[in-house]
């Protein structure tokens, strides 16, 4: 009897999420904020709370974050992340700043401590690049010059994941200083260490790897990530990292092939973690947080847009340019629930998990539209303000020019001579598709 409930469950999450996804492929924007929806009604205080298939539910949860980290590591080579690193460094500091700093913030206001502070400051950091990649293919601007300097951006954030998520994990954990170092100590380590191998001898390990069966490909590249995030996890230095120091070691045939064996797996798991935490949110905890969510939300968007403007116009592009990359870089979505998720599991703070839910619920959904829309209504602004000043002064305000940029407004791949198409590569949504440049 109890396998028959357990079954008749689980089939039905499944089932509805499909449904789900369906219906976000309809009106084209991410199912991301539909999953937390229906975690919210599966969970306690929901609609439907589940019963028995809570405990599976969770462990289909743990390798959901293990295959979302395997497959951004897949996306990347160590060279792309070392030229990365190399040039644009300057715009992940201004991103970590401008982001970091008012989810820190947030957090000390509400006398929340200081564990918590760095776990909503990593909350508001991160940008949501599954949610991007497929807004910026939806537009038509995969091939826009301004599309790079997003790329960089996204890159340095997950590369930073594997400082970060260490330090949060022993802070959890509640380490002292000295363990706390150790930990550090050794996801710097070992991410460095595979960096160097994987530029040194990634062909190597990737011909050990690869296999003409797809089935013996399968088992051996799960097996093996699944092997080293646990073993991670027992350093206390993350399944994630693991999972994305694999993926990153991985490359050529062998990382193609596992990227297309791995993608639906991925889109299951991921869309049952997002259930998960969803099933340990109270939807009546979300209203007593909704206005700092707001507050925050709307803050953070702003700060995301002057990065991606900043970093725009130090790459040299065009003002309209500026406000596209600016405005495609606002959505959060998986790993700020990843990274929320670890403070639930905790339980550091009781209203950091419905926070965080409502946080990404906001800009999941807002993203997209300043994507499309921050650079037409900056342009609406600047023409508005020209008006006033010459209403002001009765003589025409000069106009702002505007180097002719046909490659922004027209997407075209980025030509041999373009400096910001170098060492970019496009990432993608989970359930999308996309290629990985050797």
């Amino acid at each position: 009897m109890h396998s028959a409930v357990l079954l008749i469950e689980f089939g039905a999450i499944i089932l509805a999420l499909g449904l789900l996804g369906r219906l976000a492929g309809r009106l084209k924007f991410s199912p991301i904020p539909l999953y937390l929806l229906a975690g919210l009604a599966f969970g306690t205080g929901g609609l439907l709370p589940l019963g028995t298939s809570e405990e599976f539910v969770a462990i289909g949860a743990e390798i959901g974050v293990i295959l979302l980290l395997l497959m951004l590591g897949l996306e990347y080579t160590a060279s792309d992340l070392v030229t990365n690193l190399k040039t644009q460094y300057p715009a992940g500091i201004v991103d970590c700043a401008l982001n970091a700093l008012p989810g820190a913030a947030a957090a000390l206001l509400m006398g929340w401590g200081p564990v918590a502070a760095v776990v909503l400051a990593g909350v508001t950091w991160i940008s949501s690049s599954g949610v991007i990649a497929k807004v910026l293919g939806d537009l038509g601007r995969l091939g826009n010059r301004e599309t790079p300097v997003i790329l960089s951006i996204l890159v340095l954030e997950d590369l930073a994941m594997a400082v970060y998520l260490p330090i949060i994990t022993a802070l959890l954990a509640g380490v002292g200083w000295a363990a706390g170092g150790l930990t550090l100590a050794i996801a710097l380590g070992a991410a460095g260490a595979v960096l160097f191998v994987a530029v040194r001898y990634g062909r190597i390990i990737s011909r050990f790897v690869s296999s003409d069966d797809p089935e013996k490909l399968l088992l051996v590249v799960l097996g093996l990530t699944i092997l080293v995030a646990g073993i991670a996890q027992q350093l206390q230095v993350s399944a994630a990292v693991g999972a994305f120091l694999v993926g990153i070691a991985l490359s050529g045939e062998a990382a193609e092939g596992a990227h297309s064996l791995l993608a639906p797996l991925r889109d299951l798991f991921a869309a049952m973690f997002f259930v998960f935490f969803g099933l340990h949110t109270d939807p009546a905890s979300i209203p007593p947080v909704l206005l700092p969510a707001l507050a925050l939300a709307a803050v953070t968007a702003c700060t995301k847009v002057a990065t991606g403007y900043w970093a725009a116009r130090r790459a040299g592009i065009s003002v309209k340019g500026r406000w596209r990359a600016g405005g495609a870089l606002v959505a959060r979505g998986e790993f700020s629930i990843v990274i929320a998720g670890l403070a639930v599991t905790a339980g550091i703070e009781p209203r950091l998990g419905p926070l965080a839910t409502a946080y990404v619920l906001i800009l999941v959904v807002v993203g997209p539209l300043t994507a499309r829309y921050a650079e037409p209504v900056a342009a609406l602004a600047g023409r508005l303000s020209r008006r006033q000043d010459t209403g002001a002064s009765g003589t025409p305000a000069p106009l702002e020019t505007v180097p002719a940029a046909p490659t922004e407004t027209e997407p075209t791949a980025p030509g041999p001579d373009d400096p910001e198409a170098v060492g970019s590569v496009p990432v993608e949504e989970p359930g999308g598709s996309g290629a990985r440049r050797a």
